[in-house]
């Protein structure tokens, strides 16, 4: 008995293409549903390179038959309402033109390259247009050097770097066993959570912030959903030492159970918090 065709292919369009009139395309993890004719609406691009071969099974896909394009599943979907109708429409606070302007030369769309490229000279020369990217990441030499000046140096020559709060939080959890002399057995902290203002952030951590739950927050605002992409703690304070922050305040909570009902051993939860101020 034949298998049936995954739901992307399981019908050719009418004029005779391999494909069929809806695609299910799967960018990087999130999925994407839209008509044949809007990967086609660009031609001589990569989508449209795709999508006009003659064999649809030479296309990759995922475990549910969709087709797969290995690329950021979030700045896709700009990708996508552009080749909609050639028009770029972004948030009014977009700190991702940097990367979108990659991923428009990589499906090989030279207008909206051009769209983007203008936007990313104003904000490099003038530095007033209302809706610029949060300030680059400080280099590491330059911090460096800040941090080895004198407190006259960082009060006359600290031009840029304001004054704010970072929260560093995370939970673990180990275990205990009735032989006080037993080693514990902690587990690896899962997830470093940041909090604070979304400019100071970006300027300490830079890439290791992981912004795809908060893409959209403005410089000034504050935000709660970002985390970093390590584990380490000793690793988040460096670069917080690094950038002139302090710790100013922490605490913790925690709370016990029973790993057995047969044992003693216990497991402790607990969440943490570290509070860094730069003046």
């Amino acid at each position: 008995m034949a298998l049936a065709e995954p739901a992307s292919c399981a019908k050719g369009s009418e004029d005779g293409s391999p494909f069929p009139e809806i695609i299910e395309l799967n960018v990087g993890g999130q999925v994407y549903i839209t008509r044949l004719p809007t990967l086609l609406s660009v031609p001589g691009s990569r989508l449209w390179e795709m999508f006009t071969q003659r064999n649809a099974r030479s296309l990759a896909r995922d475990s549910k038959g969709r087709f797969f394009v290995d690329r950021d599943g979030f700045l896709f979907r700009y990708i996508l309402d552009y080749m909609r109708d050639q028009q770029l429409v972004l948030p009014e606070h977009f700190p991702e033109r940097g990367r979108l302007q990659r991923e428009a030369e990589y499906f090989m769309l030279p207008e909206l390259v051009k769209l983007l490229v203008p936007k990313l000279s104003e904000q490099n020369s003038l530095g007033d247009d209302p809706c610029q990217s949060d300030p680059e990441e400080p280099s590491p030499g330059a911090d460096a050097a800040r941090s080895l000046g004198s407190a006259a140096a960082n009060a006359a020559g600290t031009e840029g770097r304001r004054a704010g709060f970072i929260t560093i939080g995370y939970r673990g959890s180990y275990t205990l066993g009735r032989d006080s002399q037993t080693d514990a057995k902690f587990r690896r902290v899962a997830r470093i959570m940041v909090c604070g203002k979304t400019s100071l952030a970006k300027e300490v951590f830079g890439d290791t912030l992981n912004e795809s739950r908060d893409p959209d927050r403005p410089p000034e605002r504050y935000t709660s959903r970002y985390y970093l992409k390590f584990t380490f703690l000793e690793q988040a304070f460096d670069k917080l030492a690094d950038a002139g922050f302090h710790m100013v305040a922490c605490n913790s909570t925690g709370t016990c159970a029973f790993a057995h009902e047969q044992t003693d051993d216990r497991i402790w939860t607990s969440y943490t918090e570290y509070v860094f101020y730069r003046e």
